[in-house]
This record gives C-alpha cells, structure tokens and sequence, in this order.
C-alpha cells in the first residue's frame, strides 16, 4: 500500500481532517474530505471502534472510488465501564455538541475520586471498498478527566483530559505537541510504518 498518494477520509469532522492531513504531510499522502466526492456519513452501527472505522471506510472507498482511511475515536472512561466511549460524539444526544458532551461527562463523574480514562483511536485504511484485508491500527492516550475545563486548543473532551505525566489539560497543548503525542499521533505512527511511507 505504499504507493498510496491520495486517499479519501471518512469524516466530516474538521478537526480530524486537520489533523490526520498535517500528520500525514510528510509521507506525501494527500487527505481529501468526503464532502469533496459529497459522501454521507457512513451508519455506525458497530458495537467497537474498530467495527465502525471499518464501516466508514468501506462507505468511503465504495463512493469515491479512492483508498479510503477512516477514524473511529473517543474517550473511555474507566469509572464509568468505558462510556461514552464509541458514542463519544453524540454522548449527550446531539452529535458533535462539545460543550453539551463535556457538561455531560462532568455531570456523569460528580464526586468520582478515580478519573482515570485514555482516548481511543481507531483507523482503518481499505484499498478499495471490498478490501478483504484493511489495515487496522490503534492507539491509546491516557490520562485524567479534570473537575473543569482548561484550554481552548482542540476540540471534543480535550479541555477536560489530563495526560498522564502532564499538567495541563490537551486543550492546552499547541497542535504540534499534541499530534506528537495523541492517540490519533500513536495510531496514525502505525499506520505510516505498516505503509512503509
């Protein structure tokens, strides 16, 4: 799979696109949006992140006729028996409402002492859309969930997760010192190695 120059991603999320593209810069692999070829986004009826990245980029791949790489992302909290985890994005009923989520999570942890958690990445990368072998890599990010909100850089829970071995919440790291460290960052480090690239 490393002649892969151009690929298209599974997700409307601008946030992911951002950072997967600036990731994925030096290998000289080009991220196309699925609003470019005017994709939907694929139903996530998968019961894990893995099953739904491959749902999404199968959805991709047949529609565009490209590679396609998806994402399937979100944070599992250990007090809480791995919620919101695959439902991340809509864990307080509107998908995509960070400040509703991130009220939510808090609510959901009110007087919790251990708030262990790690972020979760996802990606599966098919050739095609009937791909019999995808490639699958994970990645894991772990840390704390925070009493309240620090930071304006990122996006979903970022202000409320503390790495471990960190002080400050993800929300106030620079984009840089995040994608060389965050789950997607680990995954996405799989990835271009499985690629050779």
């Amino acid at each position: 799979m490393s002649q892969i120059k151009q690929l298209v991603l599974a997700s409307n999320n601008a946030g992911k696109l951002a950072e997967l593209s600036d990731m994925l810069a030096p290998s000289h692999i080009e991220v196309l949006p699925q609003s470019a070829f005017d994709i939907s986004d694929a139903d996530e009826t998968g019961l894990s992140f893995v099953e739904n990245a491959i749902l999404k980029a199968r959805h991709a791949a047949r529609i565009s006729g490209l590679p396609a790489l998806a994402d399937d992302s979100g944070l599992a909290v250990d007090a809480l028996g791995g919620a919101p985890g695959i439902y991340s994005a809509r864990y307080a009923g509107e998908h995509g409402n960070d400040a509703a989520n991130n009220a939510k999570l808090l609510q959901a942890l009110d007087g919790i002492e251990h708030r262990s958690a790690q972020f979760v990445c996802a990606l599966a990368l098919v050739r095609h859309a009937d791909d019999p072998l995808p490639i699958i890599c994970e990645g894991l990010w772990r840390g704390q969930i925070l009493t309240t909100a620090r930071g304006d850089n990122g996006f979903g829970y970022d202000p409320l997760f503390q790495p471990d071995g960190m002080t400050c919440a993800s929300a106030e790291l620079s984009k840089a010192q995040k994608n060389a460290v965050s789950h997607r960052a680990l995954a996405l480090k799989a990835l271009v190695a499985r690629l050779g690239t």
